[in-house]
């Protein structure tokens, strides 16, 4: 189907033969990171990148046609993983699911570009598989592992967490996140041991500087301010704004707002450790708190796409952040369908633009601040499933 959407697309490789310079360096030895480098700058990924990719330069020897194949398999995958999550909320009539399948830009990510995006993306939309099923546990060892391709699945961080307090104790939280941790220690032992100040300052480095020609989203804004740190700094102090804002009228409506929320279950927790009082206690720990599969999407999907709002820089292969929860987040809205449709197609026209230019990437910033102003107006769906009895209760909890 890529090949059919792009068929006079020759040059496809694009990173291909830096993943596969910076591969060869591992294999051949070396845990510097600071000496894994390609033809386009050094290694910026942690070191699950490296083992997936040294795998497929195994089984494809290295070639671009062969990758390909892989990669239309993880495609196909990857769709059939978002379709169990559609199909679990309900949100979007049968029809529109159709939409996950018809972005040209997409295709050419996924399939042709072998950008490690699309792995990390696989992985994250396993991982909310798992969170539908009430498997946090699995679900963060996953979404860990998904991070330690790609550093963008930390957009949906902010969200998960405010998810796993709602759904497990402190205590679960807390061993969860241990998951997570060991997850990444394990991974780049070998460069930890060797060369640790190499590996964490260059593998998860949030204070990189993109180049202003390759942006989508801001390529409107003058290069002087697109690279100055108060740019920068004003769009995490709004990343944070809008996090907080949603987080407090949205996602915690029902439990009185954030500070509430976080009172109550600092509570419970003052309780379960000072045993004041049996009826309390029982009141804190005898039930099971099921979050309902639309919240775990809404809030994730929500979370993520403020992120994306917010970034500094998206380059082209950054609409695979996102494009699959665009959808979801469009029938969120109390938009007409009409509307839904109009945006959809016009984000889509938006990454299409090549290279984009100012006024492509103001289009796309007007677009992505109506979807956000028709989630905030949409009513906020109610978080729990009934209470089940404590004989039920998930091992995670």
């Amino acid at each position: 189907m890529s090949h059919l959407l792009d068929p006079l697309i020759l040059d496809t490789k694009i990173d291909w033969d830096a993943y596969m310079s910076q591969v060869s360096g591992f294999l051949g030895g070396e845990r510097d990171y600071r000496n894994l480098k390609g033809d386009t700058g050094p290694l910026v990924y942690p070191a699950g990148f490296l083992y997936v990719y040294s795998a497929i330069r195994v089984v494809t020897g290295g070639e671009v046609s062969a990758a390909q194949i892989l990669f239309g398999i993880n495609y196909v995958v990857n769709l059939g993983i978002v379709l169990y999550i559609y199909m679990k909320t309900d949100v979007l009539p049968w029809w529109a699911l159709c939409l996950l399948c018809v972005s040209k830009r997409l295709h050419s990510i996924f399939v042709l570009r072998l950008f490690n995006d699309c792995l990390a993306m696989t992985l994250l939309h396993s991982s909310m598989v798992a969170l539908l099923h009430q498997k946090w546990h699995l679900g963060l060892i996953i979404f860990s592992g998904a991070v330690s391709i790609k550093m963008n699945v930390l957009l949906y961080a902010p969200p998960l967490l405010l998810l796993m307090v709602k759904a497990m104790h402190f205590g679960a939280v807390i061993t969860a996140l241990a998951c997570a941790a060991i997850v990444q220690i394990l991974l780049g032992l070998p460069f930890i041991i060797s060369h640790p100040v190499a590996y964490l300052s260059r593998a998860f480095n949030l204070g990189r500087v993109f180049i202003h020609f390759w942006s989508v989203n801001f390529k409107f804004v003058p290069e002087p301010i697109f690279v100055s740190k108060w740019f920068a700094l004003s769009l995490l102090i709004v990343h944070l704004l809008l996090l907080t804002a949603f987080a407090h009228y949205r996602w915690c409506k029902h439990e009185g707002g954030l500070p509430s929320f976080l009172h109550s279950k600092f509570d419970c927790l003052k309780l379960k450790v000072a045993f004041t009082s049996s009826f309390p206690l029982r009141k804190c720990s005898s039930t099971v708190t099921i979050v309902k599969n639309e919240h775990i999407v809404t809030t994730m999907f929500v979370g993520n796409f403020i992120g994306i709002l917010c970034a500094r820089s998206l380059h082209y292969q950054f609409y695979s952040w996102y494009f699959y929860g665009l959808p979801y987040l469009l029938w969120r809205t109390p938009f007409p369908t009409f509307l839904r449709l109009l945006l959809f197609f016009g984000v889509e026209y938006c990454w299409n633009v090549y290279p984009s230019n100012g006024y492509s990437s103001a289009m796309l910033l007007c677009f992505h601040l109506v979807i956000l102003w028709g989630l905030w107006n949409a009513p906020p769906e109610y978080p729990y499933v009934d209470d089940k009895p404590s004989s039920t209760r998930d091992k995670d909890q």
